[in-house]
């Protein structure tokens, strides 16, 4: 197992003698670094709206990897519950689910409609039926449900949570075309379904979202306080990730998550790997250093962009965050109250 020295990467308050993101990002030195007219042509102009810049910069949906069956082999319908309709997760390639057949079974998975037409696709995995915490996934920009399930099935069974996800538009069984707003709204009509449906409460659900998944995790917590909020391989905004030495704010940027941070009230784990080839570990330091609740984050030295649950770190940290961080901002908020 490669090793982790997370300290080497902390941000300048953490370790005085570690340079911080401004040290990291101002090395070139120049005020508009790495965006030639060629470049803004290409993204800006062809055509020049912010939701076809989104899509050259974030969106690979796979095809479809599952689909959702009626829940009985003699029924033609939905089965229709107290939540309403019901379907099976039925994968493409059953190998893709790595556990016993009865487990993906039980996995609830239904339609939810979003405030711009769409349905999404969602699944809950009841897990641990007396946990407190519900971890609602944001996953990567090249992957659905399918091909997550038999992780998050592995990861709620590690960390004692249940899971809960969704594809965006244009992923999976989910309707429409991926894009910036649909993105935003995608999560918020998932997120109330979750609540409707199974009457979780947002102080007992953990925001978890990684890659292009942070966008909609930042998005949702910076309106909403939740029990807890995890980023991994969040990126600060579009532009940053196509033109890493960028540092200006450009009105026509996309993904702006750098500009929401300061509004996330919720206690926040920053996971990123140092070599992350697809978002520079920079990124992940500009948004910690702008999160007013932000626990000691996870900077994994070696880690790329898609192996950092390769390192026993990343499952360290995620159980110290679930059961000491977390823990002890309730016995600070019990302390708050009368006696």
């Amino acid at each position: 197992m490669p090793t982790t020295n997370a300290s080497t990467l902390q941000p300048s308050h953490h370790n005085s003698n570690v340079p911080g993101p401004r040290t990291l990002l101002d090395s070139s030195q120049r005020e508009n670094a790495g965006i030639t007219c060629r470049d803004v042509c290409w993204l800006f102009c062809c055509p020049p709206w912010p939701s076809s810049i989104a899509a050259k910069l974030a969106f690979v949906p796979p095809e479809a990897s599952y689909k959702l069956a009626v829940t009985a082999l003699n029924e033609e319908t939905p089965r229709t519950t107290s939540n309403g309709e019901r379907f099976n997760i039925a994968l493409n390639d059953p190998l893709d689910w790595h556990f016993v057949p009865r487990d993906l079974d039980g996995i609830d998975a239904f339609l939810a409609p979003t405030s711009r037409g769409e349905k999404v696709a969602c699944m809950y995995m009841r897990i641990h039926p007396d946990a407190r915490w519900t971890m609602l996934f944001s996953h990567g920009n090249a992957v659905d449900l399918g091909q997550m399930c038999s992780f998050y099935w592995a990861l709620g069974k590690r960390l004692g949570v249940n899971i809960f996800s969704y594809d965006y538009s244009g992923y999976g069984m989910s309707s429409g075309a991926p894009s910036e707003q649909n993105v935003y709204s995608d999560i918020d009509g998932a997120w109330k379904a979750l609540q409707k449906r199974y009457g979780i409460k947002a102080e007992n659900v953990i925001l978890y979202g990684q890659s292009i998944g942070t966008v909609a995790t930042v998005d949702l917590a910076a309106k909403e306080k939740f029990g807890g909020v995890i980023l991994h391989g969040t990126l600060a905004s579009g532009l940053r990730v196509a033109f890493p030495e960028t540092r200006r704010n450009w009105f026509f940027d996309v993904f702006k998550s750098i500009d929401k941070a300061g509004k996330i009230h919720s206690k926040t784990l920053v996971i990123h790997g140092s070599e992350d080839e697809v978002i520079p570990v920079t990124h992940g330091i500009s948004i910690y250093e702008r999160l007013p609740r932000a626990v000691d984050p996870l900077f994994i030295e070696g880690a790329g962009h898609n192996d950092v649950e390769l390192f026993a770190q990343y499952y360290d940290r995620l159980k110290r965050f679930i059961n000491e961080d977390l823990v002890q901002q309730d016995t600070l908020a019990a302390g708050d109250g009368p006696p």
